[in-house]
């Protein structure tokens, strides 16, 4: 496991909705521009479904990331239904990149789709902003 990068300032702190904790820009980003790389160890879908957890992230069939580590800024990326940012996972790397412009002092947020969302977020309800501010 090694640690990945990070183009774009960012922080990581408390959110408004009670959703724990998030990243934050700490400078503008603008559409498509990288902001951060997921990472952490590599488990195969046997050792991830052993392990078990929140920060697992699929790669392939059979290729999974646990983010856990602290030092994995991006792992405070939390879910939002109205997304500022997008996934792509290019040679089992997952890159963060702006969707639409970011300001700075604003989360950061992606979709974390269907599954993740029906068995972690839906049982508590959602609380993304867009969620909260309904």
């Amino acid at each position: 496991m090694t640690k990945k990068y990070i183009s774009k300032k960012v922080k990581i702190k408390r959110t408004g909705t009670g959703a724990g904790l998030a990243l934050y820009a700490d400078e503008s980003v603008k559409k498509g521009e990288f902001i951060a790389e997921y990472w952490g160890e590599i488990l195969t879908r046997k050792q991830a479904d052993e392990r078990g957890g929140r920060y697992l992230f699929e790669t392939s069939a059979n290729r999974v990331i646990d983010g856990t580590s602290r030092a994995n800024k991006a792992r405070y990326i939390n879910h939002g239904c109205k997304p500022n940012a997008e996934i792509d996972i290019r040679q089992g790397r997952v890159l963060v990149f702006a969707w639409k412009n970011i300001k700075s002092g604003e989360e950061i947020t992606y979709d974390y789709g269907k599954e993740y969302f029906d068995e972690f977020l839906k049982p508590m309800g959602c609380r993304c902003k867009s969620c909260m501010e309904k």
